[in-house]
């Protein structure tokens, strides 16, 4: 099973107006007319798309797949802006979604070619940022939420724990900006998605005020610092890093804070320049399907976006980890993290000064 990486790339600064990257062919992307072809060329998630499922796909279908793999939304999107990138199955996160319609990069979905969509977790099948699921058919899941070890913090259910002066020099947040304003907007009130310049200087200056009991911004380790102690707590992602720590060390645990968190997703889009959509659609449709799902979390660690999956999961363990599969009651306030389009300007200027501070 490969380790599933501890950073979520969320919103970039960079991320609205994308400078486009000198693109490399994914390999041959040719196809007979009228989208067929034996062929499927992926720009994917590292590591979210497990070896197991594409060797099922290709066994069944006889499509040749090339699984090419990003780090960041941002280099994905700035493969397609690019104009040559070749691909014909791409999977952004969720915000990437709404920022890749209105570049006009992904196409609508015909989804009478779509079999299993009801397949989905309801907050799956209508998500906020794509209504409908016009554009995407979302894969695995996870949430941003924050662990604790017990042997220093007893109890925790707020991102208070993360602001507390009591646990000085020994809680860390992620090292990244908006990331850090979730935390930052739910613990002054408002929503994650806030907009609104008010709500965001408030949030900007509950960061400020807690960087001086920080040890630091940490998006890489902090699951082993959290492990043998040196962390009391920790700002955290869901997934295998933090899973596994979770799953070890009976002292650690990761909850959703009780103001409510964030869930992100990734999820297969179709791009506009697309040549082979036949088998897009095909490799969608296998996806769908409730064992094939299964194999996300068996040999790829993340959470399946696919109800129907879970009676097919080998690992039951999994299942009742709270770092890979959160419960419905703890992300019943839980936020999709949205584009702020224009509002990004203020979550730049806040955050420089809260590095600065």
């Amino acid at each position: 099973m490969r380790t599933r990486r501890v950073r979520r790339t969320v919103l970039a600064a960079s991320v609205v107006t994308v400078t486009a990257l000198v693109a490399t062919s994914c390999g041959g992307s040719d196809a007979a007319s009228g989208g067929g072809g034996k062929k499927l060329n992926i720009y994917a998630w590292a590591g979210e798309i497990p070896d197991s499922v594409v060797k099922k796909f290709e066994a069944e279908t006889g499509i040749k797949v090339t699984l090419d793999t990003f780090d960041s939304n941002e280099t994905m999107t700035a493969k397609l802006s690019s104009g040559s990138a070749g691909y014909d199955l791409v999977e952004p996160s969720q915000y990437t979604v709404q920022q890749l319609i209105g570049q006009q990069l992904i196409q609508p979905l015909d989804h009478s070619r779509i079999k299993g969509l009801d397949n989905l977790a309801a907050k799956f099948r209508d998500p906020s940022y794509d209504k409908g699921n016009k554009y995407s058919v979302p894969w695995i899941w996870g949430t941003t939420g924050f662990a604790y070890n017990d042997t220093c913090v007893p109890s925790a259910t707020s991102w208070k724990t993360l602001f507390d002066k009591k646990y000085q020099g020994k809680v860390y947040m992620l090292d990244n900006m908006l990331a850090a304003y979730i935390a930052g907007l739910q613990l002054t009130g408002a929503r994650a998605t806030s907009t609104d310049e008010g709500e965001i200087k408030a949030a900007t200056k509950a960061l400020e005020d807690q960087k001086e009991i920080l040890a630091g911004y940490n998006s890489t380790n902090y699951p082993q610092l959290l492990s043998t102690g040196q962390a009391c707590a920790a700002q955290a992602w869901s997934g295998t890093a933090m899973a596994k720590v979770v799953a070890a060390n009976k002292n650690v645990h990761y909850v959703i804070p009780e103001e409510g968190g964030s869930i992100w997703t990734d999820g297969l889009s179709i791009p506009k320049a697309a040549k082979n959509t036949d088998a897009a659609y095909e490799f969608i449709n296998f996806t769908l399907r409730p064992e094939i799902a299964a194999m996300a979390t068996d040999d790829g660690g993340s959470a399946s976006t696919n109800a129907k999956a879970r009676e097919f999961v080998k690992d039951k363990k999994a299942l009742e980890n709270p770092a890979v599969y959160a419960t419905d009651e703890a992300i019943k306030s839980a936020d999709f993290l949205l584009d702020p389009g224009t509002a990004m300007k203020h979550f730049q200027q806040g955050w420089t000064k809260v590095k600065a501070s």
